[in-house]
């Protein structure tokens, strides 16, 4: 079976991945080494390992010539996979706003509109997915002072169409872990502040939003080193990979010591948490302390 499909999940990013990861496996079976494999199509070792990864583009020619030596002579099989390369080069839907959009973020983009599951932690601010357009529009401003209001409402606008995702016929599985001082730090003053607490609590309502608060009293804890989102995928193919933000690039780690490293961290913060259940009523608790109506 040919990996893929026009599942809501799919977007060119975790088609490459997928792409790459069946010319791999091809490679194995027929006893080719990636230099061999890279002769074949006029290019290098590493340009065969980018792809396999599905961190480059793919060319239909390349593909078709790597099937041939790999012995892939099924017409429909070689046709599915050629149409998967030409689905793999097409943009998502962030590519219009590349204009605010750095192409490191645009990455994450793609991984994030493919996974099943997200787990996230958060130091500075509330997650990305459950902003409000109020709260993320002073989260921007933040960190593009200088930028027109024009600049400021696209980058609003991407936040926004980002958070669709969860309102997908299947939407992936969001499990936050917030630091309690993000939600009691005053961005945007406090209106702004008391909508975004109360947008949390409604989110705890939904079937596939999981949040928890790491209050002041737990002390030190497993993530002191900052925050930083584990992407689990639908397809066993897929690896998961850990995204870390730095203020002009990111860091995605796939080796299996760091996944490993990361998703234990990641657990011991959900155990060193208050218990989901228990959420609501701690957000309501700092809304009425720092924001009262």
């Amino acid at each position: 079976m040919v990996p893929g499909g026009d599942g809501p999940a799919t977007g060119p990013t975790v088609l490459r991945m997928l792409l790459g990861a069946q010319l791999r496996r091809l490679r194995e079976g027929a006893g080719v080494t990636r230099e061999g494999a890279g002769w074949e199509i006029r290019s290098s070792e590493s340009k065969i390992s980018r792809m396999e990864l599905g961190r480059v583009g793919f060319k239909e020619r390349d593909v078709a010539d790597l099937l041939t030596l790999y012995g892939v002579a099924a017409a429909d099989e070689r046709t599915a996979l050629l149409k998967l390369a030409r689905d793999a080069n097409s943009p998502g839907w962030w590519h219009r706003y590349g204009d605010v959009l750095p192409a490191w973020f645009q990455s994450y983009l793609g991984l994030e509109a493919a996974a099943a599951l997200i787990r996230t932690y958060e130091v500075q601010f509330a997650p990305g997915l459950l902003q409000t357009p109020e709260y993320a529009r002073a989260v921007i401003l933040l960190g593009h002072r200088g930028a027109t209001p024009a600049e400021i409402d696209r980058r609003v606008s991407l936040r926004v169409e980002r958070q669709e995702l969860l309102r997908r016929t299947r939407p992936p599985q969001l499990w936050a872990v917030v630091d309690e001082a993000a939600l009691r730090r005053p961005i945007g003053g406090p209106e702004v502040m008391r909508a975004q607490l109360d947008a949390l609590v409604e989110a705890t309502a939904s079937p596939h939003v999981r949040l928890q608060i790491v209050p002041f009293d737990a002390g030190g804890h497993a993530a002191a080193g900052g925050a930083f989102t584990i992407l689990r995928f639908g397809d066993q193919d897929l690896p998961d990979i850990v995204y870390i933000e730095q203020l002009t690039s990111a860091i995605y780690l796939d080796k299996r010591e760091d996944l490993d490293y990361y998703a234990l961290a990641m657990e011991r913060l959900c155990v060193e948490a208050a218990p989901p259940e228990r959420t609501p009523e701690l957000l309501r608790r700092i809304a009425d302390e720092l924001y009262p109506r």
